[in-house]
C-alpha cells in the first residue's frame, strides 16, 4: 500500500514539473518573436518616415539675384519718312509740252523735269530784245554827244532810262519764262509722275513727287502724358518688323509743342542709309525713359500679391522664406525690386503653388 502511494506522488510531481518547463519555453519564444516584430516595426517606421520626408520636399526653380542694368521702355508705333520728300508743283499755269523724266529715275537739284508752253513769253522777249537793241543804240549815240558836251543832260538821262527800262522788262520776262520750266528742288528719285504731255498744269497741283531715300527718319506721335519723360537725345531702339531689322540710336528731334487735337507731340529719329528701308514702312520705337545700372531684377511672375503688399519666396538654408518687397518699374516681363531683396538672395521663380514658409525646397 505504501508503495502505491509513493508511486502516485512521484507521478504527480513529474507531471507538475513538465508543465512549468513548457511555459518557460513558450515565454522565451514569445519574447524572441516580440524582438523580431519590434525590429520590423522600427525598420518600417524609418522607411515610412523617409518617404514622408521626401514627399514634403518642394521642387522649385531658383534664381540668384545680382545687380544688373534695368531699362524701362516706352513703346510707340510710327513710320519711316524721308527727310527730303517733296511734292513738286508748277509755278505757272499752262499746257505741258514736254516731260523729261520718268518714275524711278534719279534726278539732281535744279534739273528740268517738265516744260509748260511758254511760246507767248518767248515772243514777248523777242520783241523786247528789239526794243532793247534800239534803246542801246540811242543811248550810245546820246552818250557820245554828251561826252562831247553836245546836247542836254535831260536827253542823256532819258536815253539811259529807256535802255535800263528795256533791260528790266527783259529780265522780268526771263524770270517769268523760267517759271514755265518745272525743276527738281532736291536731289533724289522720282517716286510719282502723273504729269503728261498735253495736260494742263497749274500752281498748287502736285503731279511729281521726289524722294531722297538716302536720308530717312522714323517718326511717331507720343502721348502728352509722356512729355516730361521723353526728350531729344534719349536712347531709342527702332524696330522695323517688315525688314526685319532693329537700330539702337538716339532721338534726333522731340517737339516742344503739343498738338491740340491729338494731345500728342512728334518725335523723329534719323536712320542710316539702307536700300531695304522705304518711306511709310511701319516702325516700332522703344524709347528708354528710365535706366538703373545697379538694379535688382526678378521675373514678374515670381512676385506674389497679398492685401498688405507684394511678397516673394526665397530659399534660405534649404527652406522657403517669405519676404515682403517693394517693386519699381516693370518692363519686358521683369520687375525692379526697390526693397526686400539683396544681391545674392536665391529667389524662387517657379514651383510656388502650395508653397508655404518653412517648406523644404530643392532646386530643379
Amino acid at each position: 500500500m505504501k508503495n502505491l502511494i509513493f508511486v502516485g506522488i512521484t507521478l504527480f510531481l513529474a507531471a507538475c514539473g513538465g508543465k512549468t518547463t513548457d511555459k518557460k519555453v513558450e515565454l522565451e519564444t514569445l519574447k524572441k518573436e516580440r524582438i523580431a516584430i519590434d525590429s520590423k516595426i522600427a525598420a518600417l517606421e524609418a522607411e515610412v518616415g523617409t518617404v514622408k520626408a521626401a514627399e514634403d520636399v518642394k521642387n522649385v526653380s531658383i534664381l540668384e539675384v545680382q545687380e544688373s542694368v534695368f531699362s524701362n521702355y516706352l513703346e510707340v508705333q510710327g513710320r519711316i519718312d524721308a527727310e527730303d520728300n517733296v511734292q513738286v508743283s508748277p509755278e505757272a499755269q499752262g499746257v505741258v509740252t514736254a516731260v523729261y523724266v520718268s518714275v524711278g529715275q534719279n534726278v539732281g537739284r535744279g534739273q528740268i523735269l517738265a516744260q509748260i508752253d511758254d511760246k507767248v513769253l518767248r515772243q514777248n522777249i523777242s520783241e523786247m530784245q528789239t526794243q532793247l537793241n534800239l534803246a542801246n543804240t540811242l543811248f550810245q549815240r546820246q552818250k557820245n554827244l554828251w561826252d562831247q558836251k553836245i546836247g542836254t543832260e535831260m536827253q542823256y538821262i532819258n536815253a539811259r532810262s529807256q535802255k535800263e527800262a528795256a533791260e528790266r522788262r527783259i529780265a522780268t520776262l526771263r524770270s517769268q519764262i523760267a517759271m514755265y520750266k518745272i525743276k527738281a528742288p532736291i536731289s533724289g528719285t522720282i517716286d510719282a509722275m502723273d504729269m503728261k504731255v498735253g495736260s494742263v498744269a497749274s500752281p498748287g497741283m502736285s503731279s511729281i513727287r521726289i524722294i531722297n531715300a538716302s536720308k530717312l527718319k522714323a517718326k511717331a506721335l507720343v502721348a502728352e502724358s509722356y512729355a516730361g519723360r521723353v526728350s531729344q537725345g534719349d536712347n531709342v531702339q527702332v524696330i522695323l518688323p517688315d525688314v526685319p531689322d532693329s537700330i539702337n540710336t538716339k532721338i534726333s528731334f522731340a517737339s516742344k509743342t503739343i498738338d491740340p487735337v491729338s494731345r500728342s507731340f512728334n518725335v523723329e529719329i534719323k536712320l542710316p542709309a539702307n536700300s531695304r528701308y522705304r518711306p511709310n514702312m511701319l516702325s516700332i520705337l522703344k524709347i528708354i525713359d528710365y535706366k538703373n545700372d545697379k538694379a535688382l531684377v526678378v521675373p514678374v511672375n515670381a512676385i506674389q500679391k497679398a492685401e498688405n503688399g507684394d511678397y516673394m519666396f526665397i530659399s534660405e538654408n534649404g527652406k522657403a522664406k517669405r519676404v515682403n518687397i517693394q517693386t519699381g518699374k516693370v518692363s519686358g516681363g521683369r520687375a525692379e525690386i526697390l526693397s526686400g531683396l539683396k544681391a545674392g538672395d536665391k529667389v524662387i521663380v517657379a514651383g510656388m503653388d502650395g508653397l508655404s514658409e518653412g517648406d523644404i525646397v530643392k532646386a530643379n
